[in-house]
C-alpha cells in the first residue's frame, strides 16, 4: 500500500528509523468497526459509485458554510471526492465514513506497509480502495491535488498559510484549521468537529468523539497513577544544537497526557507564557530547573538513552536523574500522539500509554 501521510515543518522529528510495529490488535479493529459501522464508502480512486456513497452518508443539509482561520468556505453539495493536506485529516474523514481520493505520502512513522496500523485497520473495515498519494516534501502538492478534481480539500489540521489557502481555493472549496488555533495545533476533537461540518456528518462526528473520549476515560481509570503526575513531553538529544525542547499545550502530545489526568510541567508553562507555538527550545544550562515527575522523549534508537544519562547537563533534568525518562524509539508511536486523530488515539492507548503509565507509577515513590 502507498504511503499515507505528509511531511510538515517539525524541527523535533529526525529521519525515520527502521523500527516498525506489527499490525493493529483486535481491540483497534473493533474500534474501527464502531466508528465505521453504517458508513458507506465507495472506491477511493473515484470510480463510479464512489462519490454517491460518500454523499449518501451525509445527514446535514447543503449548501453549508464552514468557518475557519482563513474565513468562510461554502460547500454547495455533500462532497463526493475528498483530498487532504498534512496529517490527521485523512484519518478523520475515514473515521467519519469517507475515505479520501487522495492524501499526502508518509515520510515519518510508517509501518511495514508504508501506512499506519490504525489507518490500515479502518481502511480494511471500510472496504474501500486505498487513496492515491502525492509527496509533500516541498510543501503542498497543488498539481497532484488538482489532478484528482476534488470536491473539497481538508486542512483542519495543517500548517496551511494564506497563500496556500488562496491557491488551493482555485481548485476546490478548502477547509483550513480553526480560528484561534496555531499551525499544527488543532486538537483531534476540533479536527473531527470541523471536518464533520464540511462533510455534513456532524452527528457521526459527535458519536466518534464521544466514543474515543470514553476510551480515554477508561484508560485513565485503568492507570490511576497518571492522575496529577507532572510531565515534560519533548526531545532530548545530546548531539543537537538545541539539546532540549518541549511541546506546549498547543501541541497534541501534552493534550493527550492532560486528557488522561496528567499535568504539564510548571517550568514549561512558564517558558511558554505569552508565546504562540507548539514547541520551545530550552536552555541545557538550566536543565536542573526543568522539573517534572516524568519526561517523554523520542530517539532513533535506545542507545540515546545511555547518552542522555551520561551527558553532564541532560542528566541533571530531575526526571532523568530519577530514572523516569520514557524514550520512544518507534516512529509510529510518536506519530500516533503527535498527529492525534480518532483513529490513532485508541492505538496509542494500547501501544504508547503503558510505558508512560509505568513511569508515572514509579515516579516519586508512587
Amino acid at each position: 500500500m502507498a504511503s499515507l501521510l505528509p511531511r510538515a515543518p517539525r524541527p523535533l522529528f529526525p529521519a525515520p528509523s527502521t523500527a516498525r510495529r506489527a499490525l493493529a490488535p483486535a481491540a483497534l479493529l473493533a474500534a474501527g468497526a464502531l466508528v465505521l459501522t453504517g458508513c458507506s464508502t465507495g472506491p477511493a480512486g473515484g470510480q463510479s459509485g464512489s462519490g454517491t456513497a460518500s454523499a449518501a452518508g451525509a445527514t446535514g443539509e447543503f449548501p453549508r458554510t464552514v468557518e475557519h482561520a482563513f474565513g468562510e468556505t461554502t460547500i454547495e453539495e455533500a462532497p463526493e471526492r475528498v483530498a487532504t493536506v498534512s496529517w490527521v485529516n485523512h484519518d478523520v474523514a475515514t473515521a467519519l465514513g469517507v475515505v479520501p481520493v487522495g492524501v499526502p505520502a508518509l515520510d515519518f512513522g510508517a509501518n511495514e506497509n508504508g501506512s499506519t496500523d490504525w489507518f490500515d485497520a479502518a481502511l480494511e473495515e471500510s472496504g474501500a480502495e486505498a487513496p492515491e498519494t502525492y509527496p509533500e516534501t516541498d510543501g503542498i502538492n497543488f498539481e497532484a491535488i488538482a489532478a484528482l478534481q476534488p470536491d473539497v480539500i481538508l486542512g483542519a489540521y495543517s500548517g496551511m498559510t494564506q497563500e496556500d489557502y488562496d491557491k488551493l481555493s482555485k481548485i476546490a472549496p478548502v477547509v483550513g484549521y480553526p480560528e484561534g488555533a496555531v499551525a499544527y495545533g488543532t486538537s483531534w476533537q476540533d479536527s473531527t468537529e470541523l471536518i464533520g461540518q464540511a462533510l455534513g456528518r456532524e452527528e457521526r462526528a459527535a458519536e466518534v468523539v464521544a466514543d474515543v473520549e470514553q476510551q480515554i476515560e477508561d484508560a485513565a481509570a485503568e492507570y490511576p497513577a497518571l492522575e496529577g503526575t507532572s510531565f515534560v513531553y519533548g526531545t532530548l538529544d545530546p548531539s543537537a544544537a538545541d539539546q532540549i525542547s518541549a511541546y506546549t499545550r498547543d501541541d497534541n502530545r501534552p493534550k493527550f497526557l492532560e486528557s488522561l489526568g496528567m499535568e504539564q510541567s510548571e517550568a514549561v508553562e512558564r517558558a511558554a507564557q505569552g508565546k504562540e507555538t507548539f514547541y520551545l527550545p530550552l536552555s541545557s544550562e538550566e536543565a536542573d530547573k526543568l522539573t517534572s515527575d516524568i519526561f517523554v522523549s523520542w530517539a532513533e534508537d535506545e542507545g540515546v538513552h545511555k547518552a542522555i544519562e551520561n551527558d553532564p547537563l541532560l542528566s541533571k533534568i530531575p526526571a532523568v536523574a530519577d530514572g523516569a525518562l520514557v524514550l520512544q524509539t518507534d516512529p509510529q508511536e510518536v506519530l500516533s500522539v503527535s498527529a492525534a486523530s480518532p483513529l490513532s488515539i485508541p492505538w496509542a492507548l494500547e501501544n504508547v500509554l503503558p510505558d508512560i503509565a509505568e513511569a508515572a507509577a514509579s515516579a516519586g515513590g508512587r
